[in-house]
């Protein structure tokens, strides 16, 4: 009964006619895993870090030792901490070993990092309204949704950051009292964080808790911050993993991991700390379009107003900002994903500052950007309905973004609660972008070949060698497994290496290097060209299709020598 209530209460939020802007936190983390999820749970993207921590995952279930991370070729790799390999690994021991199994938690993290967005913004404002829009900010921050679509350490980052940041936020706001939990989700976060990235979780920890001391408007002393049973147990945490490698490998691993943390990552011409500090400025700016530019008008008067009401929060904001830009700047590679660790405090400082502006007011705006981002969605759902004759059928996504439409396009016309019509037709994007990448990127060359190893039953081998693309190597990796290991070769010695191996998966771009006389092709995979997409597609259907995508795909073909025969 109580279940059905909640149901109830949540379905009647999402259909309220209350023209009041208010989110339940629970739901719009329920819209984000549904809009996104589809674009997220398989191989429509795949991003080429993600290799690493599927290829160790797999290893750990093979070998039993869930400490130690390995490379496809079988190599030790020490560069990252442990957490984000777990978070694989428990996907996998949950769902088994596939691409939704290897993304759930991540996708899951992102959309928990909008609920503890606007849990922070409570905590600091107490306004329902101010908490809403900064999670409906977060919900559609691009850098947010891609993230949780991949398995890399960076969305685990955010979320526990976040939840850091929840601790912070107690100790920054107007009462005395800190609650007995604000320590613990202080500290534990940050150890969590550590576990994830290593030193740009510290970094930012440490200058947090060193301005919450020094800060002039609300310094917090040393007893309270000194909470010793969550200091020591997120110790514990922080460390547990290093010092297990140090025990189990030495100091090597320590250098491995230094050199990717430090000396890899970090640079040292002025010229290009320059580059990508205005790259990390710009990129800042970017992600929060267009909440951003809604802010624009009086932007001064209001930031003045809201640095007078609360300035022991905008200087915390302002700090983190700053440092994740200088960090951003000291890279020796930037990506756009470094800056989303301080993304859900400056989504809050954001939402903050647009309410004070009464941004609300400015109808035109609003409206205007709701068409654009609905109108984006009726020119894909227009693609897709052309796919769908030619022979895609995706009839039933195509229906679930129609009736999303239909929910949206009533919010935009009655002009109430603009902002999550914004929010909700932004994340909606990236469902129907699916309608196209579920065309172009299936069947990937693991669920080719796994049909192919089907076929031979009892008769598979058990270990195939491989050579090629090596996120291609990781996407059949995961298909074929657990009957077979798939090795990979290195790439100097494959030639040589390969004759130990009975079986070989190779790169068409290989295929030149090798005696062809010497070998039998069991299976071959093929898959679209990205040169040749508006060409297929125009062919989609017809008896051309086939005879250009043998021509122009991406092949991959499994080798046995004659000699076995």
């Amino acid at each position: 009964m109580v279940r059905t209530t909640q149901i109830s209460l949540s379905l009647g939020m999402i259909l309220s006619n209350n023209p009041e802007l208010k989110i339940n936190p629970w739901v719009l983390m329920g819209v984000f895993c549904l809009l996104v999820g589809p674009f997220a749970l398989a191989f429509h993207m795949n991003y080429p870090d993600e290799m690493y921590y599927r290829d160790a995952a797999i290893e750990m279930l093979r070998n039993g030792d869930y400490l130690t991370t390995y490379l496809g070729s079988g190599e030790l790799r020490f560069k990252k901490p442990i957490l984000t390999y777990w978070a694989v690994l428990a996907g996998f021991k949950l769902f088994g070993v596939n691409a939704f199994a290897s993304r759930i938690f991540f996708l899951l993290a992102g959309a928990a990092t909008v609920g503890l967005t606007f849990k922070l913004a409570k905590i600091l404002f107490k306004d329902e309204k101010v908490a809403s829009v900064s999670a409906l900010i977060m919900a559609a921050n691009p850098v947010l949704i891609l993230s949780s679509g991949r398995s890399i350490p960076d969305i685990l980052l955010v979320l526990t950051m976040t939840l850091s940041a929840l601790g912070f936020a107690t100790y920054l706001r107007k009462e005395e009292s800190i609650p007995n939990w604000a320590p613990w989700a202080l500290y534990g976060g940050l150890a969590l964080a550590f576990e994830v990235k290593g030193l740009p979780a510290a970094a930012l920890g440490g200058i947090g808790i060193l301005y919450l001391i020094f800060n002039p408007w609300k310094k917090t002393s040393l007893k309270k911050l000194f909470h010793l049973p969550s200091l020591l147990v997120s110790l514990v945490i922080a460390l547990f993993w290093f010092v297990a490698m140090w025990v189990m490998h030495g100091p090597t691993y320590l250098e491995s991991f230094l050199g990717d943390q430090v000396g890899v990552r970090v640079a040292s011409k002025a010229f290009l700390v320059i580059k990508h500090g205005l790259m990390a400025l710009g990129l800042l700016i970017a992600i929060f379009i267009p909440w951003v530019l809604f802010s624009l008008p009086n932007l001064k008067s209001t930031i003045a107003k809201a640095w007078k009401e609360n300035p022991q929060f905008s200087g915390f904001a302002l700090l983190w900002g700053l440092a994740i830009l200088g960090m951003g700047a000291l890279t020796s590679k930037f990506y756009e994903r470094y800056l989303l660790p301080v993304a859900p405090v400056l989504a809050v400082y954001l939402g903050w500052i647009l309410v004070k502006g009464e941004f609300e007011i400015r109808k035109r705006g609003l409206t205007l950007t709701a068409f654009i981002f609905y109108g984006l969605n009726v020119v894909l759902i227009l693609a897709g309905l052309y796919l769908g004759l030619k022979g895609h059928f995706v009839w039933f996504r195509l229906l679930f973004i129609l009736a999303v439409l239909f929910y949206l396009g009533k919010l935009i016309k009655k002009g109430n609660k603009l902002p999550k019509a914004i929010a909700y037709s932004y994340l909606l994007i990236f469902l129907s972008y699916t309608l196209f990448t579920s065309l172009i990127s299936f069947p990937h060359q693991g669920q080719q070949l796994k049909l192919a190893l089907q076929e031979m039953y009892d008769m598979a081998p058990k270990v195939i060698a491989f050579r090629g693309n090596e996120h291609i190597g990781s996407k059949i990796r995961i298909s074929l497994y657990p009957k077979t290991q798939l090795i990979n070769l290195d790439r100097a010695n494959w030639k040589t290496q390969m004759k130990d191996y009975d079986y070989v998966i190779l790169e068409d771009l290989y295929l030149d290097s090798i005696n062809s006389k010497q070998f039998e092709v069991y299976s071959e995979t093929v898959n679209w060209s990205s040169k040749t997409i508006p060409d297929l597609i125009q062919t989609l259907g017809t008896s051309e299709f086939d005879s250009i995508l043998d021509t122009t795909g991406k092949k991959y073909f499994l080798l046995f020598p004659t000699n076995n025969q």
